[in-house]
Order: C-alpha cells, then sequence, then structure tokens
C-alpha cells in the first residue's frame, strides 16, 4: 500500500510542494512508501485545445527529478491518451489507483480534480474515494503575497520576462537545457562570444525577447553569464529567435557541448542600436550589471 498525489505538476511550483511534502510527512507517518502519479504528454496536446501555444514549465526529466528532491519514493507516469480522458473520477480510483497501484491514502490540493467528469464537486470524489477504501487528505492552497500560485501564473510571468517574479514563485530559478550550436559568430567579431544554445525540449516556456543575467553551466562548472533572447535586429534582419549567452571569464569552444542556464534578472529589453559601436557600448553594460548582480549569490552547480 502507498500514499500517492496525482497531477501534471507542470513547474513543481511552492503550491506542488505543500502538497508534494504533505504527501511524504503522511507517507512517514503510516510508514509507506510516497509515490506522485502523473501524466505524459500534457492533456491539451492530446485533446487539442490551444495545443499550438502550449509551453511548459519543466521537460518529463527535469519534473521527475524535482519531485524525487522533496522527498518522494517513486515517480509513476501514465500516458495521457483520448481513452485514458474519457475515464471518470470512479473509474481512476478504482481502476488505477486502488487496483493498479494499492493507493490506502490519496494527498490532494485545494482545487484538485480527477477523471472528465472535471464539474463534480471534491466533496463527493472524496466520498467515492472513502467507499473504495481509500483515505483523502486536503492541503489547502499555498498564498504568497495575497497570490494563489499556479503554474498558468508562472507562464505568464515568464512569457513577461519577469524571470524574478517567476523564480519567487517557483521556489527556485528557472532554466533552459540545450546544446550549443554554431552561429553567425558575430558576437566574437565583436568582441563578446556567445554560445548560441539548440533547446533540447522545443515545448519549454522561453522568456520574453530581452537581456538577462544568468548563470551558465558547461561542463560541470557554473559561470555568470549575460543572456540575449531575440532576434539580434542591430546585426540581422531574420525573425528567427535565437537564445545566445556570453559566459563571463570564459573563452573556450564548447560547440556540441551541454549547456544550462539558469535566469536570474531581466536586465533589459531587446533594442536596435544605430551602430555596432553602440551595441558594444551597451553589452560591457549588461556585463556589468549581470557580474554587479551575481556575485550577490553563492554559485552553485545548476539543476
Amino acid at each position: 500500500m502507498v500514499v500517492a498525489a496525482t497531477g501534471f505538476f507542470d513547474g513543481v511550483h511552492l503550491g506542488h510542494r505543500k502538497v508534494l511534502s504533505e504527501l511524504c510527512a503522511v507517507a512517514a507517518g503510516e510508514n509507506k512508501k510516497s509515490a506522485v502519479i502523473t501524466f505524459w504528454p500534457h492533456p491539451r496536446s492530446v485533446l487539442q485545445q490551444q495545443a499550438d501555444d502550449l509551453r511548459l514549465l519543466n521537460s518529463l526529466e527535469e519534473k521527475k527529478e524535482l519531485i524525487r528532491e522533496i522527498g518522494v519514493n517513486k515517480v509513476i507516469t501514465l500516458p495521457f491518451s483520448k481513452e485514458f480522458s474519457r475515464l471518470s473520477s470512479e473509474e481512476f480510483l478504482r481502476n488505477y489507483l486502488k487496483g493498479k497501484y494499492g493507493v490506502s491514502t490519496l494527498v490532494i490540493g485545494y482545487d484538485h480534480r480527477l477523471g472528465h467528469d472535471v464539474n463534480r464537486s471534491q466533496n463527493e470524489m472524496m466520498a467515492a474515494a472513502a467507499e473504495m477504501g481509500i483515505r483523502v487528505v486536503r492541503v489547502e492552497e499555498f498564498v504568497m503575497d495575497g497570490n494563489v500560485i499556479s503554474s498558468t501564473k508562472i507562464r505568464r510571468l515568464l512569457s513577461a520576462g519577469d524571470v524574478a517574479g517567476a523564480n519567487k514563485f517557483l521556489g527556485y530559478r528557472y532554466g533552459l537545457r540545450g546544446v550549443v550550436v554554431a552561429g553567425q559568430k558575430i558576437g566574437r567579431l565583436m568582441g563578446f562570444p556567445t554560445a548560441n544554445m539548440d533547446l533540447y525540449d522545443p515545448l519549454k516556456v522561453i522568456p520574453s525577447n530581452g537581456v538577462y543575467a544568468v548563470y551558465a553551466q558547461v561542463a560541470d562548472k557554473v559561470y555568470m553569464g549575460v543572456c540575449n533572447i531575440g532576434v539580434r535586429p542591430t546585426v540581422s534582419d531574420s525573425s528567427r529567435k535565437t537564445i545566445e549567452t556570453h559566459i563571463l571569464d570564459f573563452n573556450e569552444d564548447i560547440y556540441g557541448l551541454d549547456l544550462k542556464i539558469e535566469f536570474v534578472a531581466k536586465g533589459r529589453e531587446e533594442m536596435k542600436f544605430a551602430s555596432v559601436d553602440l551595441l558594444k557600448a551597451q553589452v560591457e553594460k549588461d556585463k556589468e550589471f549581470a557580474r554587479s548582480l551575481l556575485s550577490r549569490y553563492p554559485v552553485k552547480k545548476l539543476r
């Protein structure tokens, strides 16, 4: 028998962490293993509800890592399909939680729902679970600065460039992972080489265009950096968005290597300068902004 929580848990933010911390505490109190039963892919991508606009805070592996860090013993991933989406809450409770995974206690958030009958009240769902011998523990919402935290709110903050606000709600620094690919090498010719990142997960939320102070990790070493997200209007006519990071105090060939960056704060909007010399002068200011800000924080290995 296990104590479980279910949900998509995109971001594994502070609201999720309150539920998952309670999950671990209840499991310890009952001397049982804790488990998270989650889904992949996201329901919207299967049900085609604004699927083209769907962007996520975590890849599946990132989500699993974050959940395990909290102390959860096991993460179970169920494939989400149209057939799966037609399950009622009672069918999911009976066939999956009770029948397949032996769940004795279910820990849920304040607004959690199960099955396609999402309009069914939470009290009705809890009563159905009790009839099957599943105890339900309800966790109240996590409120910060008067805000109930949600994955949707965090996605909106990132899309607006407010990485500091998103980090506050997440409880950790938001990051991107990818491989360093060859670019036009314009930055190198101007005296500040950049690492052009090709994301491993194209569905990740990318913060809005602009210049950010970031930490960058290459070959298990962490450096301070400046990341530009955008179309580089001063030196390019292309509309293709790039993610380029100038790593401070670093000048090595890292093409083909893994790169992780974590965002700390936005410095400015991306803009078109009247000349390359003006751009170079601004980049020097961007570097000083990042160095001054990041030197206040301890450098540690990124997630």
